[in-house]
Protein backbone atom coordinates (compact mmCIF):
# COMPACT_ATOMS: atom_id res chain seq x y z
CA UNK A 1 0.00 0.00 0.00
CA UNK A 2 1.51 3.29 -1.09
CA UNK A 3 2.46 5.81 1.52
CA UNK A 4 0.52 9.07 1.45
CA UNK A 5 3.15 11.07 3.38
CA UNK A 6 4.51 14.17 1.60
CA UNK A 7 8.16 14.03 0.68
CA UNK A 8 10.43 15.97 3.05
CA UNK A 9 11.48 19.23 1.42
CA UNK A 10 14.94 20.84 1.67
CA UNK A 11 14.71 24.08 3.59
CA UNK A 12 16.08 26.09 0.64
CA UNK A 13 13.82 24.71 -2.04
CA UNK A 14 11.65 27.01 -4.11
CA UNK A 15 10.78 30.44 -2.73
CA UNK A 16 12.89 29.86 0.32
CA UNK A 17 15.95 29.54 -1.87
CA UNK A 18 15.12 32.80 -3.59
CA UNK A 19 14.63 34.52 -0.24
CA UNK A 20 17.95 33.25 1.06
CA UNK A 21 19.68 34.36 -2.10
CA UNK A 22 18.16 37.80 -1.79
CA UNK A 23 19.31 38.07 1.83
CA UNK A 24 22.79 36.91 0.88
CA UNK A 25 23.07 39.44 -1.91
CA UNK A 26 21.77 42.19 0.32
CA UNK A 27 24.22 41.23 3.00
CA UNK A 28 27.07 41.29 0.52
CA UNK A 29 26.02 44.69 -0.70
CA UNK A 30 25.73 45.98 2.85
CA UNK A 31 29.11 44.59 3.75
CA UNK A 32 30.59 46.25 0.68
CA UNK A 33 28.95 49.52 1.64
CA UNK A 34 30.23 49.35 5.21
CA UNK A 35 33.67 48.47 3.95
CA UNK A 36 33.63 51.49 1.69
CA UNK A 37 32.37 53.81 4.43
CA UNK A 38 34.63 52.47 7.16
CA UNK A 39 37.10 55.31 6.54
CA UNK A 40 37.34 58.37 8.79
CA UNK A 41 34.94 61.23 8.19
CA UNK A 42 36.13 63.69 5.53
CA UNK A 43 38.69 66.14 6.87
CA UNK A 44 37.52 69.69 7.40
CA UNK A 45 39.03 72.33 5.18
CA UNK A 46 41.84 74.48 6.64
CA UNK A 47 39.60 77.55 6.45
CA UNK A 48 36.87 75.84 8.45
CA UNK A 49 39.38 74.61 11.01
CA UNK A 50 40.82 78.10 11.31
CA UNK A 51 37.33 79.48 11.94
CA UNK A 52 36.71 76.89 14.67
CA UNK A 53 40.10 77.60 16.24
CA UNK A 54 39.36 81.32 16.24
CA UNK A 55 35.99 80.67 17.86
CA UNK A 56 37.60 78.53 20.58
CA UNK A 57 40.15 81.26 21.29
CA UNK A 58 37.41 83.91 21.44
CA UNK A 59 35.37 81.85 23.89
CA UNK A 60 38.46 81.24 26.00
CA UNK A 61 39.27 84.96 26.04
CA UNK A 62 35.74 85.91 27.13
CA UNK A 63 36.02 83.40 29.98
CA UNK A 64 39.50 84.71 30.81
CA UNK A 65 38.29 88.30 31.19
CA UNK A 66 35.45 87.14 33.43
CA UNK A 67 37.92 85.11 35.49
CA UNK A 68 40.29 88.08 35.79
CA UNK A 69 37.46 90.31 37.00
CA UNK A 70 36.29 87.89 39.66
CA UNK A 71 39.83 87.27 40.85
CA UNK A 72 40.50 90.99 41.07
CA UNK A 73 37.38 91.48 43.23
CA UNK A 74 38.37 88.61 45.50
CA UNK A 75 41.90 90.00 45.92
CA UNK A 76 40.56 93.44 46.79
CA UNK A 77 38.15 92.01 49.35
CA UNK A 78 40.91 90.03 51.03
CA UNK A 79 43.14 93.12 51.18
CA UNK A 80 40.31 95.18 52.66
CA UNK A 81 39.60 92.52 55.24
CA UNK A 82 43.27 92.40 56.24
CA UNK A 83 43.30 96.16 56.76
CA UNK A 84 40.16 96.05 58.86
CA UNK A 85 41.50 93.22 60.97
CA UNK A 86 44.68 95.22 61.63
CA UNK A 87 42.63 98.25 62.61
CA UNK A 88 40.44 96.15 64.88
CA UNK A 89 43.52 94.71 66.56
CA UNK A 90 44.92 98.20 67.23
CA UNK A 91 41.66 99.43 68.69
CA UNK A 92 41.26 96.30 70.75
CA UNK A 93 44.72 96.93 72.22
CA UNK A 94 43.67 100.47 73.09
CA UNK A 95 40.55 99.11 74.73
CA UNK A 96 42.60 96.66 76.79
CA UNK A 97 44.91 99.44 77.90
CA UNK A 98 41.91 101.50 78.98
CA UNK A 99 40.52 98.52 80.84
CA UNK A 100 43.84 97.97 82.63
CA UNK A 101 44.00 101.60 83.65
CA UNK A 102 40.42 101.51 84.83
CA UNK A 103 41.11 98.30 86.77
CA UNK A 104 44.09 99.86 88.54
CA UNK A 105 42.01 102.87 89.47
CA UNK A 106 39.14 100.69 90.71
CA UNK A 107 41.55 98.61 92.84
CA UNK A 108 42.97 101.74 94.41
CA UNK A 109 39.49 102.98 95.18
CA UNK A 110 38.59 99.62 96.68
CA UNK A 111 41.66 99.60 98.91
CA UNK A 112 40.84 103.03 100.23
CA UNK A 113 37.11 102.48 100.28
CA UNK A 114 37.12 100.59 103.60
CA UNK A 115 37.56 103.85 105.56
CA UNK A 116 34.75 106.39 105.42
CA UNK A 117 35.63 109.66 103.75
CA UNK A 118 34.95 111.65 106.93
CA UNK A 119 37.42 109.52 108.89
CA UNK A 120 40.04 109.78 106.16
CA UNK A 121 39.52 113.52 106.21
CA UNK A 122 40.22 113.60 109.96
CA UNK A 123 43.41 111.58 109.59
CA UNK A 124 44.66 113.38 106.53
CA UNK A 125 47.79 115.44 107.04
CA UNK A 126 46.09 118.23 105.15
CA UNK A 127 42.31 118.48 104.59
CA UNK A 128 42.94 120.53 101.47
CA UNK A 129 45.27 117.84 100.12
CA UNK A 130 42.57 115.21 100.65
CA UNK A 131 40.01 117.32 98.86
CA UNK A 132 42.40 117.94 95.95
CA UNK A 133 43.15 114.21 95.63
CA UNK A 134 39.47 113.31 95.73
CA UNK A 135 38.69 115.85 93.01
CA UNK A 136 41.51 114.52 90.82
CA UNK A 137 40.29 110.96 91.30
CA UNK A 138 36.79 111.94 90.27
CA UNK A 139 38.10 113.67 87.16
CA UNK A 140 40.33 110.70 86.33
CA UNK A 141 37.40 108.36 86.71
CA UNK A 142 35.30 110.45 84.35
CA UNK A 143 38.08 110.60 81.79
CA UNK A 144 38.58 106.83 81.98
CA UNK A 145 34.88 106.24 81.51
CA UNK A 146 34.79 108.56 78.51
CA UNK A 147 37.85 106.92 76.96
CA UNK A 148 36.43 103.46 77.54
CA UNK A 149 33.11 104.46 76.00
CA UNK A 150 34.88 105.92 72.98
CA UNK A 151 37.05 102.85 72.37
CA UNK A 152 34.09 100.54 72.78
CA UNK A 153 32.20 102.54 70.18
CA UNK A 154 35.17 102.35 67.81
CA UNK A 155 35.39 98.63 68.35
CA UNK A 156 31.68 98.21 67.67
CA UNK A 157 32.11 100.11 64.42
CA UNK A 158 35.09 98.01 63.41
CA UNK A 159 33.23 94.82 64.23
CA UNK A 160 30.36 95.97 62.07
CA UNK A 161 32.65 96.76 59.16
CA UNK A 162 34.57 93.54 59.63
CA UNK A 163 31.34 91.56 59.72
CA UNK A 164 30.32 93.18 56.46
CA UNK A 165 33.72 92.47 54.93
CA UNK A 166 33.65 88.87 56.08
CA UNK A 167 30.17 88.45 54.60
CA UNK A 168 31.46 89.87 51.34
CA UNK A 169 34.47 87.60 51.43
CA UNK A 170 32.19 84.62 52.05
CA UNK A 171 30.24 85.64 48.98
CA UNK A 172 33.43 85.92 46.95
CA UNK A 173 34.56 82.53 48.18
CA UNK A 174 31.38 81.13 46.74
CA UNK A 175 32.23 82.95 43.53
CA UNK A 176 35.66 81.32 43.63
CA UNK A 177 33.90 78.04 43.05
CA UNK A 178 32.69 79.68 39.87
CA UNK A 179 36.29 80.73 39.19
CA UNK A 180 37.34 77.10 39.34
CA UNK A 181 34.63 76.18 36.86
CA UNK A 182 35.62 79.13 34.68
CA UNK A 183 39.24 78.02 34.76
CA UNK A 184 38.25 74.55 33.62
CA UNK A 185 36.18 76.08 30.85
CA UNK A 186 39.14 78.14 29.66
CA UNK A 187 41.43 75.14 29.72
CA UNK A 188 38.87 73.08 27.81
CA UNK A 189 38.52 75.76 25.12
CA UNK A 190 42.28 76.05 24.78
CA UNK A 191 42.65 72.28 24.60
CA UNK A 192 40.02 72.21 21.86
CA UNK A 193 41.91 74.90 19.95
CA UNK A 194 45.16 72.96 20.35
CA UNK A 195 43.53 69.78 19.03
CA UNK A 196 42.14 71.65 16.02
CA UNK A 197 45.55 73.20 15.38
CA UNK A 198 47.09 69.74 15.23
CA UNK A 199 44.92 68.97 12.20
CA UNK A 200 46.26 71.89 10.18
CA UNK A 201 49.26 71.75 7.85
CA UNK A 202 52.38 73.30 9.32
CA UNK A 203 52.13 76.49 7.27
CA UNK A 204 48.50 77.11 8.17
CA UNK A 205 49.22 76.28 11.79
CA UNK A 206 51.99 78.89 11.88
CA UNK A 207 49.66 81.48 10.37
CA UNK A 208 47.11 80.88 13.12
CA UNK A 209 49.43 80.33 16.05
CA UNK A 210 52.27 82.72 15.28
CA UNK A 211 54.89 80.06 15.97
CA UNK A 212 58.33 81.38 15.00
CA UNK A 213 59.73 77.89 14.76
CA UNK A 214 57.13 76.81 12.23
CA UNK A 215 57.98 79.36 9.54
CA UNK A 216 55.41 80.97 7.27
CA UNK A 217 53.65 84.34 7.24
CA UNK A 218 53.30 84.65 10.99
CA UNK A 219 57.05 84.35 11.43
CA UNK A 220 57.64 87.32 9.17
CA UNK A 221 54.95 89.32 11.01
CA UNK A 222 56.41 88.65 14.43
CA UNK A 223 59.95 89.38 13.26
CA UNK A 224 58.76 92.62 11.71
CA UNK A 225 57.05 93.48 14.99
CA UNK A 226 60.24 92.91 16.93
CA UNK A 227 62.29 95.07 14.59
CA UNK A 228 59.76 97.93 14.48
CA UNK A 229 60.86 101.34 15.79
CA UNK A 230 60.55 101.45 19.55
CA UNK A 231 60.02 105.20 20.01
CA UNK A 232 56.59 106.58 19.09
CA UNK A 233 56.65 109.94 17.33
CA UNK A 234 53.09 111.26 17.70
CA UNK A 235 51.97 110.31 21.20
CA UNK A 236 49.69 113.04 22.63
CA UNK A 237 51.44 113.05 26.01
CA UNK A 238 54.60 111.89 27.75
CA UNK A 239 52.63 109.24 29.62
CA UNK A 240 51.11 107.89 26.41
CA UNK A 241 54.62 107.72 24.93
CA UNK A 242 55.79 105.71 27.95
CA UNK A 243 52.87 103.30 27.61
CA UNK A 244 53.62 102.75 23.94
CA UNK A 245 57.33 102.28 24.64
CA UNK A 246 56.45 99.61 27.21
CA UNK A 247 54.22 97.84 24.69
CA UNK A 248 57.06 97.80 22.17
CA UNK A 249 59.37 96.31 24.79
CA UNK A 250 56.85 93.48 25.33
CA UNK A 251 56.86 92.37 21.69
CA UNK A 252 57.51 88.65 21.37
CA UNK A 253 56.56 87.81 24.97
CA UNK A 254 54.08 84.94 25.27
CA UNK A 255 50.37 85.11 25.86
CA UNK A 256 49.38 83.44 29.12
CA UNK A 257 45.79 83.80 30.29
CA UNK A 258 45.54 85.72 33.55
CA UNK A 259 49.10 87.08 33.24
CA UNK A 260 50.00 90.74 33.84
CA UNK A 261 53.75 90.57 33.19
CA UNK A 262 56.57 91.06 33.25
CA UNK A 263 57.39 87.89 31.29
CA UNK A 264 53.91 87.07 29.89
CA UNK A 265 50.56 88.79 29.37
CA UNK A 266 46.96 88.35 28.42
CA UNK A 267 45.36 91.15 26.42
CA UNK A 268 44.11 93.35 29.28
CA UNK A 269 47.14 92.44 31.38
CA UNK A 270 49.37 93.97 28.69
CA UNK A 271 47.46 97.24 28.47
CA UNK A 272 47.27 97.50 32.26
CA UNK A 273 51.02 96.93 32.59
CA UNK A 274 51.80 99.41 29.79
CA UNK A 275 49.91 102.26 31.41
CA UNK A 276 51.15 101.26 34.88
CA UNK A 277 54.67 101.86 33.54
CA UNK A 278 53.48 105.38 32.72
CA UNK A 279 52.16 105.92 36.24
CA UNK A 280 48.48 105.38 35.43
CA UNK A 281 46.48 102.69 37.19
CA UNK A 282 43.98 100.91 34.96
CA UNK A 283 41.43 98.35 36.13
CA UNK A 284 42.05 94.71 35.34
CA UNK A 285 39.59 93.72 32.61
CA UNK A 286 38.53 94.88 29.17
CA UNK A 287 35.01 95.54 30.49
CA UNK A 288 36.32 98.03 33.03
CA UNK A 289 39.23 99.47 31.06
CA UNK A 290 36.93 100.79 28.34
CA UNK A 291 35.32 103.09 30.92
CA UNK A 292 38.54 104.05 32.71
CA UNK A 293 39.31 107.11 30.59
CA UNK A 294 37.83 109.38 27.97
CA UNK A 295 35.81 107.54 25.33
CA UNK A 296 36.93 108.55 21.86
CA UNK A 297 35.90 107.81 18.30
CA UNK A 298 37.95 105.77 15.89
CA UNK A 299 38.87 108.89 13.93
CA UNK A 300 40.42 110.40 17.09
CA UNK A 301 42.83 107.53 17.77
CA UNK A 302 46.32 108.52 18.88
CA UNK A 303 49.27 106.43 20.13
CA UNK A 304 48.61 105.12 23.63
CA UNK A 305 44.85 104.84 23.25
CA UNK A 306 43.13 101.58 24.13
CA UNK A 307 41.26 99.89 21.29
CA UNK A 308 38.56 97.31 22.02
CA UNK A 309 37.08 94.57 19.89
CA UNK A 310 34.06 92.30 19.51
CA UNK A 311 30.51 92.98 20.63
CA UNK A 312 31.25 91.77 24.15
CA UNK A 313 34.33 94.03 24.48
CA UNK A 314 36.42 90.94 25.21
CA UNK A 315 39.72 91.97 23.60
CA UNK A 316 41.93 95.06 23.88
CA UNK A 317 45.09 96.37 22.31
CA UNK A 318 47.27 99.50 22.58
CA UNK A 319 47.14 101.78 19.56
CA UNK A 320 50.59 102.81 18.26
CA UNK A 321 49.67 104.85 15.18
CA UNK A 322 49.28 104.31 11.44
CA UNK A 323 46.31 101.99 11.95
CA UNK A 324 48.39 99.57 14.02
CA UNK A 325 48.16 98.29 17.57
CA UNK A 326 50.24 96.11 19.88
CA UNK A 327 48.26 93.34 21.55
CA UNK A 328 48.51 89.90 23.13
CA UNK A 329 46.41 87.80 20.72
CA UNK A 330 45.94 84.34 22.25
CA UNK A 331 47.94 81.35 23.54
CA UNK A 332 50.65 80.40 21.10
CA UNK A 333 50.70 83.87 19.54
CA UNK A 334 53.18 86.22 21.24
CA UNK A 335 52.66 89.94 21.78
CA UNK A 336 52.76 91.51 18.34
CA UNK A 337 51.84 94.41 16.10
CA UNK A 338 48.60 93.96 14.16
CA UNK A 339 46.22 96.15 12.16
CA UNK A 340 43.30 97.60 14.08
CA UNK A 341 41.15 96.43 11.17
CA UNK A 342 42.03 92.79 11.84
CA UNK A 343 39.17 92.40 14.36
CA UNK A 344 35.66 93.80 14.77
CA UNK A 345 36.14 97.25 16.34
CA UNK A 346 34.01 97.90 19.47
CA UNK A 347 35.32 101.20 20.82
CA UNK A 348 38.30 103.13 22.17
CA UNK A 349 39.29 105.08 25.25
CA UNK A 350 42.12 107.38 26.26
CA UNK A 351 43.44 106.88 29.82
CA UNK A 352 43.90 110.04 31.87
Amino acid sequence: MASHRKPKQHPFVGGTVRTAATIALAGAATATAFEGSGQAAPQQSPDRLKAEISRSYRQAEVATEQYDGLKDRADRARAALDRLQDEAARKTERLNQARDALGSYAAAQYRSGGIPATVRLLFASSPQRFLDQASMADRAGGEQATALSRVRQELREVNQVRAGAEAKLAELRREQQGLTARKREIEAKLAAAKELLSRLPAGDRAAVEGDDAAGGPATAEVRASRSAPRIPVQAPSARAAQAVAFAYSALGKPYVWGATGPSAFDCSGLTQAAWQAAGVSLPRTTYTQINAGQRISRSQLAPGDLVFFYSGVSHVGLYVGNGQMIHAPHPGAPVRIAPVDSMPFAGASRPF
